[in-house]
């Protein structure tokens, strides 16, 4: 049977129609591979709850995205899992960008998740009960999410302003859920640098000390001298290069994931997570969120001079970097938030 001109237009257009509608949007009709991986150290913070909005709100899936997230003890897991080919992005810390220049493999973060870092620095009160400062930290045992993970970095920039140096202490991974928790409580580690809500949860308790806090711009600025650009997406420079549109497609996802933040209240941010986020406390967790509100990008954008303080606090402790030469305006870009915002405004 011969079909009229007239009829395979109708044919041809409830095609395209249903082509659109499964891949979210017509802009997404061009993504070059739209299955990706993203790995995450510690999927359950605050650190990432904009990754895990887009997931949770099908953000992702509107883009036309078919998203697989792998979480891992801490950011340095993640990097390796990308570096080693079992991941395609990484949703981690924005100094990975520089460290990993410095090493000759360039890699992008695309897409701010948080303008502060969220990371507090305390000492164990069941081990070290009459601590007094820094140097006190000498020989001691520092829990982070994973060593050379952001944790790791802030507590050694903390260090190193006391004098201190990384090899002065032992760090141990802990991870970023119920072990940090458990490692603080068996006496296992004489300090911690983690997030929230674990961080919370040990103060409500009064088990920890607090001696340094980035949980807020001003106090991230107290630590860093300006301000820290902390989670992002980033991904290898080739990928981007090679697969432009799906890397819009993600930013697209994530800033529309950061704008439901900045609106969202406490409990429409509860309903959207998983329970296990919620180490069996609501309140807690609740109270935990209003603390690093802020910390959170209000629109993905990297911000000026951030880089640069990256930049100073990793040289502020690793002696390798002292002779590289690292080009900063190839660690990060805002042409996708840019376009991301124009079309959620």
């Amino acid at each position: 049977m011969k079909l009229s001109w007239k009829q395979l237009l109708i044919a041809a257009g409830l095609f395209l129609a249903g082509y659109f509608s499964f891949n979210g949007s017509a802009g997404a009709q061009a993504l070059e591979k739209p299955k990706v991986s993203i790995a995450v150290g510690g999927k359950n913070l605050f650190y990432y709850l904009p990754l895990t909005i887009a997931e949770q709100l099908g953000y992702f899936k509107d883009e036309g995205l078919q998203v697989e997230i792998s979480d891992f003890a801490g950011g340095a897991k993640a990097l390796q899992a990308m570096v080693g080919g079992s991941a395609d992005v990484v949703s981690g810390a924005y100094e990975h960008t520089i460290n990993m220049q410095a090493k000759n493999q360039p890699i992008v973060a695309f897409v701010l998740q948080g303008r502060a870092p969220q990371i507090v620095l305390a000492v164990n009160n069941k081990t070290m009960p009459n601590y007094k400062t820094v140097a006190d930290l000498k020989g001691k045992k520092i829990g982070v999410t994973a060593p050379g993970s952001s944790t790791s970095v802030m507590a050694s920039y903390v260090l190193a302003k006391a004098g201190l140096k990384p090899s002065d202490v032992s760090f141990i991974g802990v991870g970023a859920a119920a072990g940090a928790i458990s490692a603080v409580r068996s006496g296992q580690i004489d300090a911690i640098a983690n997030l929230d809500p674990v961080i919370s949860m040990l103060e409500q308790s009064k088990e920890i000390k607090t001696i340094a806090d980035t949980r807020t711009l001003k106090d991230t600025n107290d630590v860093f001298g300006g301000p820290m650009p902390a989670a992002t997406l980033y991904a290898p420079a080739a990928f981007i290069q090679k697969y432009p549109n799906t890397t819009q497609a993600l930013t697209n996802a994530m800033v529309r994931a950061l704008k439901w933040i900045q609106k969202a209240g406490p409990s429409d941010i509860i309903k959207a997570v998983p329970e296990s986020y919620l180490l069996g406390d609501r309140s807690l967790y609740i109270d935990a969120f209003m603390k690093v509100r802020q910390a959170i990008s209000p629109d993905g954008y990297f911000p000026p001079g951030g880089p640069d303080t990256a930049l100073r606090t990793l040289k502020a402790f690793e002696p390798s970097l002292a002779d590289k030469q690292i080009d900063l305006s190839k660690t990060f870009t805002n042409s996708f938030v840019q376009k991301a915002n124009a079309k959620y405004k």
